[in-house]
């Protein structure tokens, strides 16, 4: 939140662009990181911003800029959170760079409202590798559609030769800038899987990758810096110090990767100390008042998971002694009896909640979710392709905010919350210090 004050704040100008795209799968993250890579080679200072709820194209955006990527959403981070991020990043870039979710004028509230709400001129990457003059239609609807944009450009991605850029430079309306051009090119493109692209500890080439991509991008026209934009000088205020003397336990690793930094700072804010440790390779719990479970790809390393007998008698030990535990999405599905993978696979997990978590060959949800606990309402977000079968009955369940309509079972088991939603701590820092033991004894040591 802002803090209050009495005339309007100062602002702060610097150049900045929203990158999006007609649809998921267009470019919008190459040429986000590709744009952040150019940059950052000429010594220029860059951040970058994703809007909606993501964990995988951040980590690839930070590689590509060198600094924390942050989410920017109306609805789950809130308006005032965005921007008190914003101008913190503005007081110290040459460039700010925020990469869109899934179609521009996708989702209530949406890129095209983020890109209104803070003046953010916006460039439409459309995947233009099997048309021609269609591409300036694609345009003109992404600039007008919903009411007036800052300001648009387009760059065509997939682009077969000089002939088809002509073409689709020759098709885009008047009003509407022309960014250029990226040609097809395997060797630089970024690899998915499930959930989404790879993250950037799984791309030993990835510097490559960049590199090839920005040298395509740095004779186009969208190599230029964008014209500023005027962010408010708001700073956010700091949280209390709930979580003061605490020890908060990390699991993060290859299976555990989902963390926003934005969580991570916040715990540090309210006074906690983080201890980061492996649920794959260590074979006990760091010494702990709490423990924070937070998603990623159990299902990938389930067999591995599944042997380390240590940390499993480890979770079940510190559930058993009362510590308090936050699990979401893979957090919560490591902590089941069973784990099925893709392949059919059964892999006995912890064992702290009843039942078996399996995976699905389609997406099982998807989706913003509140969550009202006694402790406080908390937003976030739910992905996931499995789904979990257990006779053990939630205690409440989320909501959409789209509808109200009901959503993620939550699971309380003791000192557990677990449930598959992503939260996003700063929605309620109250909520967040309560659910991982603010104004508790500490269950006991050597957790």
């Amino acid at each position: 939140m802002p803090r209050p004050a009495s005339a309007p704040p100062a602002t702060l100008r610097v150049p900045a662009l929203l990158v999006a795209a007609p649809a998921s799968g267009q470019g919008k993250t190459t040429v986000t990181a590709a744009l952040a890579r150019l940059h950052r080679r000429q010594g220029l200072r860059v951040r970058v911003f994703k809007a909606g709820p993501d964990f995988l194209d951040p980590s690839l955006l930070a590689y590509a800029s060198g600094a924390p990527v942050h989410s920017l959403d109306l609805w789950m981070t809130g308006a005032d959170d965005a921007a008190a991020r914003l101008a913190e990043a503005a007081r110290d870039t040459d460039l700010l760079l925020v990469e869109g979710v899934m179609g521009l004028h996708d989702g209530e509230p949406s890129s095209a409202d983020l890109a209104r709400r803070f003046g953010l001129p916006v460039l439409g990457v459309i995947q233009a590798g099997a048309m021609a003059q269609t591409f300036g239609a694609i345009a003109l609807g992404l600039a007008n559609y919903g009411g007036a944009l800052p300001g648009m450009q387009v760059l065509a991605n997939g682009v077969a030769s000089a002939r088809h850029a002509q073409m689709l430079q020759a098709s885009v309306p008047a009003g509407i800038g022309w960014a250029g051009t990226l040609p097809r090119e395997a060797r630089a493109s970024l690899p998915e899987r499930h959930l989404g692209l790879l993250a950037a500890d799984e791309l030993p080439d990835l510097g490559e990758r960049l590199d090839t991509l920005a040298d395509l991008l740095a004779t186009q026209p969208v190599a230029q810096l964008p014209a500023p934009v005027a962010f408010a000088d708001v700073a956010a205020i700091p949280p209390p110090p709930l979580l003061a003397g605490k020890t908060v336990a990390v699991a993060r690793d290859a299976a555990f990767r989902f963390l926003y930094p934005a969580n991570l700072e916040l715990l540090a804010a309210m006074g906690a100390r983080l201890a980061f440790f492996s649920p794959l390779a260590d074979a006990r719990l760091p010494a702990c008042d709490a423990l924070w479970l937070p998603g990623g790809y159990p299902e990938l390393h389930a067999a591995q998971l599944a042997a380390n007998r240590g940390m499993l008698d480890a979770l079940r030990d510190a559930h058993g002694a009362g510590l308090p535990m936050l699990a979401e999405c893979g957090g919560m599905m490591a902590l089941f009896d069973t784990l099925v993978d893709k392949e059919g696979l059964s892999h006995a997990m912890a064992g702290l909640l009843p039942g078996t978590v399996r995976m699905q060959r389609r997406l099982s949800a998807l989706g913003p979710q509140a969550v009202a606990l006694p402790e406080g309402t908390l937003r976030g977000h739910t992905f996931h392709y499995s789904q979990a079968d257990s006779p053990l009955v939630a205690a409440t369940h989320a909501t959409s905010p789209r509808d109200g309509a009901r959503g993620e079972a939550i699971y309380r088991c003791g000192s557990l919350t677990a449930s598959y939603v992503h939260f996003y701590f700063p929605s309620d820092p109250h909520a967040v210090a309560a659910l991982l033991g603010a104004g508790a004894p500490a269950p006991g040591s050597g957790y």
